[in-house]
């Protein structure tokens, strides 16, 4: 409970070694609910921020159910909740306290591997899986519709990678599109979409080993032949000064006149400093501009934010203002005021100076000492920082930071620098401004 050691249990699942002292520690070692204090919660607010408060293990308590896991299963899905306070009962309607929406709870079971056992009530403390939400995903809410209370959410990092799938045969494309839908619920930081120009299905996870797994899972579980291309990575764009524009709109259509002028400056924003990276701000008085306007001037802008303008892809790290807007009595609309702002926007990222943004990958290599030169340099030829290097036993161990699209086929280039002796971990660490040189080689440019 305080954290004092850390038990360490070796074996493997694939040959069931050491399966049962693993789950013989979970019993013995891991605190229960009432051992480790309430947990943070926080209560929605109609106006303000939430409000933060405990959520004590109390079957007696308001309910409070947390959804960590889905598994797709014919006909409906199964979700897997911990209850962390109250009492779940089947055949219940319960609030989705993260996003609103009502959801019912046919049946609850007690899981043991394949075997289930049906309930009629679960209580705090319990983890159980239930049948009937419909919104539900990864890391929401369920709760009494009359007290609603949010746990903390999980935040997922941005997708790293990308690569198109295609079914071997065009008929089951629809069942492709299905079995990725299922995938992308049982897997947050999964994603799929159609791509809108070339109508390829693009399915993008957190790395080269990560996409590889899910595409074998749709060939064993779906029992699904795919063609699948070369990974790419997912590449962003963002600005690195500062541009004002003023548009000016006016168009006719459907026979009425629509016309606004809008002020917008956009200036660069430390990555990770505000969630999503992207910023708004109404720098105008209240009595200035209409709110419904103002709201349509943001939508504009986030709009145009979506394609950069320098090779299309979605700009991060930025902060637009509005600075003036000027509206017409009888002419002005939503309409009007979003098309002036996204022309606005558009024009002075152009101006702002764009770049390309890149993810970089956080690597750990063990390597025996014999190979070390010949690991480090080819990190050098890869564009790596090398963030430190240590011993560890026979092995040097090197950190570093590696441009994701300079990592694909890494693992088997590494078996064969070291004779199959050196391995290495690696993890999405965060996005970085491409080289001119290169950038200029990705969008085509002379």
């Amino acid at each position: 409970v305080a954290g004092k050691i850390q038990p360490v249990l070796c074996g493997s699942s694939l040959k069931f070694i050491g399966v049962q002292p693993v789950i013989d520690a979970v019993c013995d070692y891991l605190p229960s609910p009432l051992e480790t204090g309430p947990a943070a919660g926080l209560v929605p607010q109609k106006s303000g921020d939430p409000k933060d408060i405990e959520v004590e293990s109390n079957p007696n308590g308001p309910l409070v159910a947390y959804v960590f896991k889905i598994v797709a299963e014919k006909p409906v899905d199964l979700y897997f909740v911990r209850i962390y306070s109250g009492r779940l009962k089947s055949s219940t309607r319960v609030l989705n306290a993260s996003n609103g929406q009502k959801e019912n709870l046919t049946r609850i079971f007690r899981m043991f591997a394949k075997r289930r056992d049906q309930l009629n009530v679960a209580e705090a403390g319990e983890i159980v899986a239930v049948i009937g939400p419909k919104t539900a995903l990864t890391g929401h809410t369920l709760c009494d519709p009359g007290q609603p209370i949010i746990m903390e959410q999980i935040t997922f990092p941005d997708t790293v990678i990308s690569q198109s799938v295609e079914p071997i045969s065009s008929k089951d494309r629809d069942k492709l599109l299905a079995a990725l839908e299922s995938l992308a619920r049982q897997d947050p930081t999964f994603q799929t979409k159609i791509d809108e120009e070339s109508r390829q299905i693009l399915v993008s996870g957190m790395g080269e080993l990560h996409l590889e797994v899910l595409i074998r899972r749709l060939k064993d579980e779906v029992n699904m032949d795919v063609r699948v291309s070369t990974p790419r990575a997912s590449y962003r764009e963002t600005i690195t000064s500062r541009a004002q524009v003023t548009y000016d709109f006016s168009r006719q259509l459907g026979g009425k006149n629509h016309s606004a002028t809008v002020t917008v400056e956009v200036d660069r924003l430390p990555l990770g400093e505000v969630p999503g990276d992207v910023l708004f701000e109404n720098k105008m008085t209240a009595e200035s501009i209409e709110p419904a306007f103002v709201q349509a001037i943001e939508e504009g802008v986030m709009d145009a934010a979506a394609s950069g303008p320098r090779a299309g892809y979605p700009m991060v790290g930025w902060k637009a203002a509005l600075i003036d807007a000027r509206q017409h009595e009888t002419e002005s609309s939503d309409l009007a005021f979003e098309s002036a702002a996204r022309m606005a926007f558009a024009a002075a990222a152009q101006k702002a100076g764009p770049a390309l943004l890149e993810p970089i990958m956080s690597f750990e290599i063990r390597t025996p000492e014999e190979f070390f030169g010949v690991v480090n340099g080819d990190l050098n030829a890869r564009r790596a920082v090398i963030k430190g290097t240590g011993v560890e036993g026979e092995f040097r161990i090197i950190s570093a930071e590696v441009p994701l699209s300079t990592t694909f086929g890494y693992v088997t280039r590494l078996r064969s620098m070291s004779q199959g002796r050196a391995s290495v971990a690696m993890t999405p660490s965060h996005y970085a401004i491409v080289p001119n040189e290169i950038a200029a080689q990705l969008v085509g440019e002379p």
